[in-house]
């Protein structure tokens, strides 16, 4: 991936979080981030991977229709 297209994944993966209200919801604290994604990422690698991606695809997509 080249620096330019990198540098906006990275910024729209920033403005998720922020869509997602976890800036405001953990005071900015990035530990408490950092601690939230990596809890994440071992529910995406145990048994119950597919249902998580399932459920969170759905709330997500819901989120990015127009209401």
């Amino acid at each position: 991936m080249k620096r330019r297209e990198r540098t906006r994944h990275l910024i729209e993966l920033g403005g998720l979080v922020q869509k997602a209200g976890l800036i405001e919801l953990t005071d900015d604290d990035r530990a408490v981030l950092l601690g939230a994604f990596l809890a994440v990422a071992a529910k995406l690698q145990g048994e119950e991977r597919e249902r998580a991606l399932t459920l969170w695809r759905r709330r997500g997509g819901r989120e990015f229709s127009p209401k």
